[in-house]
Formats: C-alpha cells, structure tokens, sequence
C-alpha cells in the first residue's frame, strides 16, 4: 500500500504544494503578516526577517494572496546575488517592462511603471524580494532610489524585504541607513513549539485528507526533538516517516518510524 491509500489522504502531505488558504494561521504567522500588512497601508516598506526553514516565503505567499488585487498589483522576485544592472532587469522583467537599455534607463523604466500603476491604474505596487540575505551591497542602495519619487514627496512603491538574518546585518551597516530608515517594520519568525508543531502536524494531515492525525504523542515528541520547530526539517521527517510506516503496513506513525527517517535524512 502506498502512502495515500494507508492512511486515508487524497494528496501528498507535507510538500510546498499547498494552497495558501490551507496555510496553518499560529500566532508567530499572523504577526508578521499582520505587520507587514500595516505598513503596506501605509503605502511603507517592510522587512520579514527569519531563519531558514522557519516558513518566511509561506508567509510572503500569504501575504501576496490576501492583497486585494483591487487595491495592490504584486510583483516577486527571488534574490541571488548579482550586480544592480542585472536585478533591475529581473525586477523589470516580473514588472512587465523590457529589461534593456543602460541602468539609469532601466531605474527610470522602473519609476514609470510604478509610479502608471498608481496614477493611471489606481494600484499600489508591491515589490516582494525573497532572499533577500543575497543581495549585494550596491543593489540594496538600489532600493532607495527606485522608492524616490519627486524628491522624496511622494510615497508610491512598498518593498517588502524577506531574508535570513543575515539581511538585518546588512541593513545595520551605516552606508545603509538611509533605505533601513525607508522600513517601517521588520516581522520576524521563530521556529514553533512543542505544542505548535503537533497542530501543525496534525492540521497538514487533515489538508490531505486524513480523518485524524496518524502520529502518536511520542512521534509528534520526536518530530520535534529532531526537527527542533522548524518547519522545512519537520515536513521532510514527517513525510519519511509517514512512508517508513506506509511500507511497514501500519497505520499509526510511532517513534520508531521518526527515528528511522532521521537516519535516512540525516545520515
């Protein structure tokens, strides 16, 4: 029998493949969210600051799905570490503008853009830049000048800023300081509790379809023992140890099964 049908799922659990109303709402969520959220409405910038495998990109999909598309148009970008001629024209390719021409043509494109997409069209533009721990130094001063708008006056693009912690040492750096004063929020995440990774554990089986959680108190103990509140660890061990058990024929995910995928893992 193969995992789905011993344990009564209609889907894989545990995967990234999961609709962002499906999201699990824990506190620790909904305050960065709500956070974010907040300084959006203020036409602001913010910043998600979060270990990796603690749900910061979760979260940014959750923050882009519950912007109103009449109000906001939402732009992502996944950051790597390239030079600011290059971001720009990552940012003006998801933008919809052609990614050429010399970098102070591509910065004014850029300002266009935004500034069409509140005058013309009456939506607020969002930049979104995951991984944001990448970005080089000279990019991020980018940031100040693409969120300049006559002379400062006027308050037109929001840049949410989501990274490991690595991007809250780079925003502290003095040649910064002017775009860490443009961020009026930074959220942060913290790896979930005991008490949090059972309902999440619980909450991510009942997604797929379970009609009650299939690990027993000890191995919702070990998953976070092991996984340590994280949540990326905690879905790769669930899912092992969830198919360990499929292939033992059993119903009921024990211990064992959690010890036994950490080993493949984590060998």
């Amino acid at each position: 029998m193969d995992l789905k049908s011993t344990f009564g799922m209609h889907t894989t659990p545990f995967t990234r493949e999961i609709p962002t109303d499906a999201l699990l709402a824990l506190p620790t969520f909904e305050a960065a969210r709500d956070g974010v959220f907040r300084a959006l409405d203020k036409r602001m910038s913010a910043a998600l600051i979060a270990h990796a495998g603690t749900g910061k990109t979760a979260v940014l999909r959750w923050i882009a799905a519950r912007l109103p598309e009449a109000r906001y148009r939402v732009h992502y970008v996944r950051c790597t570490s390239i030079g600011k001629r290059d971001m720009c024209r990552e940012i003006a390719r998801v933008c919809g503008v052609q990614p050429a021409g010399s970098f102070p043509a591509l910065v004014h494109q850029l300002q266009a853009r935004f500034d069409a997409s509140v005058s013309e069209d009456g939506l607020r533009p969002v930049l979104l830049l995951d991984d944001a721990h990448d970005l080089r130094p000279d990019v991020l001063a980018v940031l100040r000048v693409l969120t300049n708008f006559q002379m400062d006056s006027r308050l037109v693009l929001s840049v949410v800023l989501a990274g490991q912690p690595s991007l809250g040492h780079l925003l502290g750096r003095d040649e910064h300081d002017a775009v860490a004063r443009r961020i009026v929020h930074y959220a942060s995440l913290r790896p979930l509790s005991r008490d949090e990774t059972a309902t999440y554990v619980d909450h991510r089986c009942s997604v797929a379809g379970a009609r009650q959680c299939p690990f027993d108190t000890q191995a919702l103990d070990a998953l976070y023992e092991i996984g340590r509140g994280f949540l990326r660890s905690t879905d790769n061990l669930a899912l092992e140890a969830l198919e360990t058990a499929a292939r033992a024929k059993v119903q009921v995910v024990s211990a064992h099964h959690v010890a036994a995928a950490r080993k493949v893992l984590f060998p």
